[in-house]
């Protein structure tokens, strides 16, 4: 009863009319971003977060978040049409939804696509509700040295899932780590790595840095592998009109689909740096595992489309799980909505649900409302961003660029911080040519100053002793839960790999 009457508590407050007006663009922008191919959720709330200076925190938070889980929708309408998937998490609903489109029933695919992410958004976050205070009472008595481990398990479980070379994941890491560094260091109060400039004794904002990496540092990259020119030439399978209703069948031999697609997504999102990706390939393979007609995936079986699509957006809700009450952003979106937390003076952690009820009761509330809006503008709104598909990059390309400079120079009214964006987007474009990781490095620079300072507190407690990290009954079990993450990942995505080979051939 108690969890009933919070989240009431939280409808409240996500049901005030500036805080709704805020979740429904919120909702919107997320999808448009989503239908925008290779630009991803974190590139759109870095791009964004700008905007919400001068807002109420709730509100704000709320916005962002709904852009999070919005691009999940909007990522699979380009997979669905042209081939493209707008994000990594719609690459499985690739394999069956672009088949279901030559077939003629692009229509009735985003349909069931928009309510196997309804369905799977609300699982994921009635889950959340049941248990996300389970997990603050947890860790509720963490202290330094736990949060010091937690901020590590965040990056390494990250570094692995990275896929490729590790080696440049750690790099990619240390240079955030090393861009956090940047500042006054708050024990001896002397300056580091300034270069004298007063502009950067504040520490190096991750703002213009995100928003380099990924709004520029995508659109250089774009640019360069030519995917600019594919998209401009791509013919679209579906025109807004034609065949657009499902059919009952469609529906009942999905129903089952729904639930354990639903839940796959939600455990593997629960695991810090798993993602959606992962989530809906290990769902898609499940599937077609239990499937009476397993011969038919990959050429338009509808479950094949529908246990990918709810995976995925119950994985972005279970990662909303380790974000509020441990701290622990597992991605590039979520570390950056962990950096907007910071801004606003919420640290998610065990505390946030008993500190700060009326906002993380309300983002939980938010989130059951941006799953129902979402839900309509997905399906009543298909024709609107079919014709943002067919937006030449010649013109968005100098929207994007506008809107990162504009952005980043509204934060502080910096140059300097307007040079670190260019400077991040050309060094984003060569991470993304060489393989490196730029959420790695956002990651980093935003986790690097607490772990400092974690660090610190810690080694004054146990007077220089790094035995407090295994005398700790806390700090033991992080330890042991990150090994057997680092083990276990890298079998994920081993799977992962196994299930989308034989679909590629």
């Amino acid at each position: 009863m108690e969890i009933f009457s919070d989240l009431m508590m939280g409808m409240s407050v996500a049901l005030h009319p500036a805080n709704l007006l805020y979740l429904l663009v919120g909702a919107f922008v997320g999808m448009t971003i989503g239908v925008i191919p290779g630009f991803g959720p974190a590139a759109g709330i870095a791009l964004l977060l700008p905007v919400t200076f001068g807002m109420d925190p709730v509100g704000a938070v709320m916005m962002l978040s709904a852009i999070y889980y919005g691009a999940m929708y909007g990522g699979s309408i380009t997979a669905i049409l042209i081939n493209t998937p707008g994000d990594a998490g719609s690459v499985a609903s690739t394999l069956d939804g672009f088949p279901l489109a030559q077939q003629g029933r692009a229509g009735p695919a985003l349909v069931m696509q928009a309510v196997a992410s309804f369905t799977g958004g609300t699982v994921g976050v009635i889950l959340i509700t049941l248990l996300a205070p389970l997990f603050s009472q947890v860790a509720r008595n963490f202290g330094p040295p736990e949060y010091f481990l937690l901020a590590i398990m965040g990056m390494l479980t990250l570094i692995v899932m990275i896929g490729g070379n590790w080696r440049l994941g750690v790099i990619s890491a240390l240079i955030g780590f090393a861009l956090g560094t940047v500042g006054v260091d708050l024990e001896s109060g002397r300056s580091r790595y300034t270069f004298g400039s007063a502009e950067l004794i504040g520490g190096i904002n991750f703002i213009p840095v995100a928003i380099g990496l990924f709004g520029l540092g995508e659109l250089f990259f774009a640019f360069y592998s030519g995917s600019h020119k594919k998209r401009d030439g791509e013919m679209l399978t579906y025109d807004g009109k034609s065949n657009f209703w499902p059919n009952a069948r469609d529906f009942i031999e999905t129903r089952f689909t729904l639930v354990r697609g639903s839940i796959i997504g939600f455990v593997v999102g629960v695991i810090p740096g798993a993602g959606a990706a992962i989530a809906a390939l290990i769902a898609y393979s499940v599937e077609r595992s239990v499937s009476p007609r397993p011969e038919n995936f990959g050429k338009g079986e509808m479950a094949g489309l529908v246990a990918p699509e709810a995976a995925n957006n119950a994985a972005s809700s279970g990662a909303m799980i380790p974000l509020l009450t441990l701290g622990i952003p597992g991605s590039a979106s979520t570390a950056i909505l962990l950096a907007a937390f910071l801004m606003w003076g919420l640290r998610p952690g065990p505390l946030l649900m008993e500190q700060n009820p009326e906002f993380a009761w309300g983002l939980i509330a938010s989130m059951y409302l941006g799953n129902m809006a979402l839900l309509l503008i997905s399906i009543f709104a298909i024709p609107v961003f079919v014709l943002i598909l067919k937006v030449p990059y010649r013109i968005l390309a100098p929207l994007v660029v506008v809107v990162c400079t504009l952005g980043t120079f509204s934060v502080n009214s910096s140059y300097m911080e307007m040079y670190i964006m260019l400077g991040a987007g050309v060094i984003g474009f060569f991470m993304r040519l060489y393989g490196f990781s730029p959420a790695a490095v956002v990651l980093a620079l935003v986790l690097g100053p607490l772990a400092e300072e974690s660090l610190r507190q810690t080694l004054t407690i146990s007077r220089g002793s790094f035995g407090i990290f295994i005398t700790r009954p806390a700090s033991l079990s992080i330890i042991v839960v990150t090994i057997a993450l680092l083990v276990l990942l890298p079998l994920i995505q081993l799977y992962g790999q196994r299930v989308r080979k034989p679909k590629a051939s």
